[in-house]
């Protein structure tokens, strides 16, 4: 019996399901991560600078390349460890080594990404983070000394994690060496795999508030012009009602509102769309972590709804008032189109009704001249027939003009018979 054919993509949809797996990680150990954002589009990037890039570094370091097309990578790299993914907007790097300095976040675990490498990235830097992670101890009073120390206490969040298998800490603040810092304080008994996931989410938290977080600018200099314009579409959508002006002269000032939001809602839609995606990645990774609070100190999710979902709700704000100007618009315009329509078809019936009346009166004139040519037709054809009859008048003893008077209602008739069929003919 013949084996049944596998579909093409089997194969290839199945391992992608694998095709991230999570570091394993013992702890004390640390991490560099740095997330790189092309200056284009998630259609127009270049990914194979990217790649570039990335076996650029791994050649300094005499390590192994990713397969051709590979949009994910992770293994050794001298004495590191490198996870790399590509993503639709941006790209990623997290380089993990054993231990941690005796200088918490120290500037110069950074060093494992030369500096010449850097300056040759091609993009900016979205994001960049020191990760530490610790073996917790068996009491936790000294954590607060040292979250104290390490971090902005303003803005400070701790979170027991995952059942109480660690404790996570960060204030999502950039510090003097230009990273963010993430703490990581695992429970003695954690699996690397375990270990590896929170560091994995937290980078993928940090990556995403950022993307998400790009929309804002865009929404703040989108609110401005909206501010601009919705006085003028409420304007031009009152002059359809008083009828101060010209209704074509407010439909083409409608239409190019129109026009102007259409432009925006193109410009701006695949970023606020992102910018929606992003934010339930952040708060989904956020979920998957099982925050239960630490102390007295707020949690991810608490800090993110007080900092981070405000400027979420503007860029959404922003969305809905483009959305709803650009339908607006595009009602007035029908409405206003609707009453040119109709004015221009009154005015068309008033054209109709004074061509017909010209009508009228050329049939008039027409009938006028009509008779007016059977009289002169007539005149010429009864000289012409006297002519013809006059040596006939001493045969039938009458006098030409007795005959001449005769005959001329004849004539008259034949040739009121002869117009009236070449009228006729034409009329058909």
């Amino acid at each position: 019996m013949a084996p049944i054919e596998d579909h093409p993509l089997r194969y290839m949809l199945t391992n992608e399901l694998h095709a991230r797996p999570f570091p394993s990680l013992q702890p004390p150990c640390h991490a560099a991560f740095l997330a790189i954002k092309q200056p284009r589009d998630a259609i127009s990037r270049d990914r194979d600078a990217d790649r570039t890039h990335l076996i650029d570094l791994l050649d300094r370091f005499g390590a192994q390349h990713p397969k051709p097309g590979d949009t994910h990578f992770f293994g050794p790299m001298g004495r590191y460890k490198i996870k790399w993914e590509s993503h639709a907007e941006f790209v990623t790097y997290t380089i993990f080594a054993p231990g941690v300095a005796e200088r918490p976040f120290d500037p110069a675990a950074w060093e494992v990404f030369p500096e010449d490498w850097l300056e040759k990235a091609p993009g900016a830097r979205l994001t960049s983070a020191l990760i530490r992670v610790e073996q917790l101890r068996e009491g936790r009073d000294d954590i607060d000394d040292r979250l104290s120390d390490w971090f902005v206490a303003e803005s400070l969040c701790a979170s027991s994690i995952l059942d109480d298998a660690g404790i996570m800490a960060t204030d999502f603040r950039i510090d003097p060496g230009g990273h963010m810092r993430f703490a990581v304080f695992a429970r003695p008994g954690t699996g690397e795999r375990r270990v590896g996931r929170i560091v994995q989410r937290l980078t993928e938290i940090e990556t995403y508030k950022a993307m998400s977080m790009l929309g804002l600018p865009r929404a703040r200099q989108l609110s401005s012009r909206l501010a601009e314009l919705d006085p003028q579409l409420t304007e031009l959508v009152g002059e359809m009602r008083e009828g101060h002006r010209q209704p074509e002269e407010t439909l083409r000032n409608l239409l190019a509102v129109s026009a102007e939001l259409e432009s925006l809602l193109a410009q701006t839609a695949f970023r606020f769309s992102a910018t929606t995606a992003y934010e339930a990645l952040v708060n989904q990774r956020i979920e998957v972590l099982r925050e239960e609070r630490f102390g007295y100190r707020q949690t991810f999710r608490e800090f993110m709804m007080r900092r981070y979902e405000p400027s979420m709700r503007t860029v959404k704000a922003t969305e809905a008032q483009l959305n709803n100007m650009t339908r607006r618009a595009v009602r007035a315009a029908n409405l206003l189109r609707t009453q040119v329509d109709v004015e221009r078809s009154a005015q068309n019936q008033k054209l109709l009704e004074s061509m017909d009346k010209r009508a009228d009166l050329q049939l008039r004139l027409q009938r006028t001249v009509e008779g007016l040519s059977v009289v002169a037709i007539s005149y010429y054809a009864v000289s012409l027939v006297s002519y013809l009859v006059y040596p006939l008048a001493d045969a039938l003893g009458v006098s030409t003009g007795l005959l001449t008077a005769l005959l001329t209602p004849l004539v008259v008739a034949g040739v009121w018979a002869m117009v009236r069929s070449i009228r006729r003919g034409m009329e058909r």
